[in-house]
């Protein structure tokens, strides 16, 4: 039986990870330094998890360990009073060090990268693994960069993976509400109302939280050593969709749902938290297509249950049976926003550190 870790395990990801990795037969436990861990939807069994900054972890914490998955990193892009390096250097500087001590362990490495990678893309192009990336926000260049990191760490006794997930979207006891589809589930379910802020013409991929789930699992299992990174983009080809044809598959998955744009009507936004400073003049610059080829032919037994009409019907169901008419003004479903406001109350430092290592209670 391996035992894996897993960094970041409080977050959105981590908490539908942990328990799925368990009930798959994995000896598991995480470390998180604990940003959201007051940010539940329902209640999350936190028992097998240690509160501690990735940065701090020592060769110590990683005894008895066959797998890292790293998941621990900044999940937006950087806060209004802080400039880009002050948010990303850090988590490339602690993710360079787990992974070197790892391979000292020699302890399989899987990082979860993105698609966001590749940016964007002319002419609608289908990208895939040996594209020319084009990150476009601090986000993705990290992201892009830890890769790099972890190219130069490869040799024959270390050979980590990369995965290149979609945006992800669907359940988990820790919600994110700033995730496109959910975003848009969660508008449905309170206000009857998708509020779009964009022009809804930038394409993206989709990936359902369990099939995410399900290729860290595949990685766990898959007997890779190349002596190099191997890099693998996640999801599936039929869940390629410009923005607005979600809202429309969205909307048409709830009764009674109306579609409207955010430039049209700003006081549509009236908390301030559908508004992405990523999106200027109603343009999203981000907008890519991607081939899921590769990750088929190396894993074979993987396979993406959810297309994107079954992934938000999963979501609808599970969200609906608890749904608050108030979810959507709660800054804590809003990684962003409630990072923000733990800045504001002098909580963190500059580098996104709590203050005397104190955990937020």
């Amino acid at each position: 039986m391996k035992n894996i870790l897993v960094t970041g395990s409080s977050g959105y990801i981590g908490s539908v990870l942990l328990e799925f990795l368990t009930n798959a037969g994995y000896q598991c436990r995480g470390i998180d330094i604990g940003f959201f861990k007051n940010c539940n939807l329902t209640s999350v069994n936190s028992q097998n998890i240690v509160f501690k900054d990735a940065a701090e972890i020592e060769i110590i914490d990683l005894e008895g360990i066959d797998v890292l998955v790293h998941l621990a990193g900044i999940s937006n892009d950087p806060l209004n009073q802080l400039d880009s390096d002050s948010t990303y250097d850090p988590s490339r500087e602690y993710t360079y060090k787990i992974a070197k001590l790892c391979k000292l362990k020699k302890i399989k490495f899987i990082f979860a990268s993105s698609c966001s990678v590749y940016g964007k893309v002319a002419n609608n192009e289908l990208v895939d693994e040996i594209s020319t990336p084009n990150p476009q926000t601090g986000y993705s260049l990290n992201k892009l960069q830890i890769e790099n990191d972890l190219m130069n760490l490869s040799d024959n006794e270390f050979s980590p993976i990369a995965l290149r997930f979609a945006t992800i979207f669907g359940y988990s006891p820790r919600i994110r509400f700033d995730v496109v589809v959910n975003m848009f589930i969660g508008m449905s379910l309170e206000n009857k109302l998708i509020v779009l802020n964009s022009d809804g013409q930038s394409w993206r991929p989709h990936l359902h939280i369990l099939d995410a789930c399900e290729a860290i699992k595949s990685a766990i299992e898959l007997q890779y050593n190349n002596n190099e990174l191997l890099i693998l983009n996640v999801g599936r080809d039929d869940n390629n969709l410009k923005t607005i044809k979600v809202a429309e598959i969205v909307a048409n998955s709830i009764p009674d749902v109306k579609i409207n744009f955010l430039n049209e009507n700003p006081n549509l936004d009236k908390t301030g938290l559908i508004k992405d400073r990523k999106i200027k003049y109603g343009k999203d610059k981000r907008s890519y297509k991607v081939s899921f080829k590769k990750i088929n032919k190396l894993m074979p037994n993987f396979v993406c249950k959810f297309d994107l009409k079954s992934g938000i019907e999963d979501t609808v169901l599970k969200l609906s049976k608890f749904f608050d008419k108030d979810f959507l003004n709660k800054k804590e479903f809003f990684r962003l926003q409630y990072l923000e406001y733990l800045y504001s109350k002098d909580y963190l430092t500059k580098d996104l550190k709590f203050k005397n290592k104190q955990i937020i209670e």
